[in-house]
C-alpha cells in the first residue's frame, strides 16, 4: 500500500511550521525523514497519522484521501507509533496489544479466538511472547518499543507511521527496534533522529528544514558533505560501512572563517 502527502500545510498562531510538504512512499519501502530539531518531523507526522489536522493539503493511503475515511477504516490502513507513547495505567503486556484490535472488533464485542491468535502473533513476531503477562511500566525502554511495534502489527495495517522509534534506546535495542520494523514488510514513514542509522535502513529519504523538504533519494545520494554542512550545521566525513556499503558518516563541527577586518 502506498503512502503520499500532498501539498501538506500547518500554520499555528500564525507560524508555518509545515509548508506545502509533499513525499511519497511506496508499497513495501522504509522511507526516512530527517532534519534538525523544530524542522516540523513531528509535525508532519501527527498529520500523517491524524493527531493533528493541517492547514492545508492531503494524506493519501492508496490513493484515498485519509481524512475522509472513518476512524475505523483509517486504522486498519495506518498504524503509528508517536514519539511518546507511554501508558497511564500499568496494564498487562498482553492488553497493550490486544488495544491494537480495537479497529477490528464491534464496540461491544469482546475479543475474540482471531483476536487472540493475532496477538500472540505480533508478540512472537518481534520476540516479546514471553512478557505477555508483565507490567508493561516494569518494562525497560526497549521492550516497550517491542510491544508497541507489536501492537501496530496486531492492528494489521498496510501503513507504519513511526516519529524516533528509537529514542532513548541503546545502540544495541536500536538496530533491533529497525530490524523489527524492516522485517514487518510494511510500507513505512518514519522520523529518524541518528543519520547512520537512517542511512544504513532507509531505502529512501526526505530531508526537512524549517518546515521544507530540501532534498529526497536514496541515502548515499542525500547525504552530501554539502548538504550536512547547510541543513546541520555540521562537517561529515563519508565512510562506507564495511559489510552492506552503505554511506556512514563522522562528524566534525564545522568552523565558519572569521572574516577579516
Amino acid at each position: 500500500m502506498r503512502l503520499d502527502i500532498e501539498a501538506l500545510t500547518v500554520e499555528v498562531s500564525g507560524a508555518r511550521l509545515v509548508d506545502e510538504v509533499t513525499l511519497s512512499a511506496d508499497n513495501g519501502r522504509l522511507v526516512g525523514l530527517v532534519g534538525p530539531n523544530g524542522s516540523g518531523k513531528s509535525t508532519l507526522l501527527r498529520c500523517a497519522y491524524r493527531a493533528l489536522r493541517p492547514s492545508a493539503g492531503a494524506v493519501l493511503v492508496d490513493g484515498d484521501d485519509l481524512a475522509a475515511l472513518s476512524t475505523r477504516e483509517g486504522a486498519r490502513r495506518l498504524a503509528a507509533l508517536p514519539q511518546e507513547a507511554a501508558a497511564e495505567f500499568d496494564f498487562t503486556v498482553a492488553e497493550v496489544v490486544a488495544m491494537g484490535r480495537l479497529p477490528h472488533q464491534r464496540s461491544v464485542a469482546r475479543a475474540s479466538e482471531e483476536d487472540r491468535r493475532v496477538c500472540a502473533g505480533a508478540l512472537a513476531q518481534v520476540g516479546a511472547a514471553h512478557l505477555a503477562g508483565r507490567g508493561f511500566l516494569s518494562l525497560s525502554g526497549g521492550e516497550k518499543q517491542r510491544v508497541l511495534i507489536a501492537r501496530a502489527l496486531a492492528q494489521q495495517p498496510r501503513v507504519l507511521v513511526l516519529d524516533e522509534p528509537t529514542n532513548h534506546l541503546d545502540i544495541a535495542q536500536q538496530l533491533e527496534v529497525l530490524a523489527l520494523v524492516r522485517d514487518s514488510r510494511l510500507t513505512v514513514l518514519t522520523a529518524l533522529h541518528d543519520l547512520n542509522l537512517a542511512a544504513l535502513h532507509c531505502d529512501l529519504l526526505y530531508v526537512i528544514r524549517a518546515g521544507r523538504i530540501v532534498a529526497h533519494g536514496p541515502p548515499h545520494d542525500v547525504l552530501s558533505a554539502e548538504l550536512l554542512a547547510e541543513v546541520f550545521g555540521v562537517r561529515a566525513h563519508r565512510v562506507p560501512h564495511p559489510e552492506s556499503g552503505a554511506v556512514q558518516l563522522l562528524f566534525d563541527r564545522l568552523v565558519v572563517p572569521t572574516p577579516t577586518p
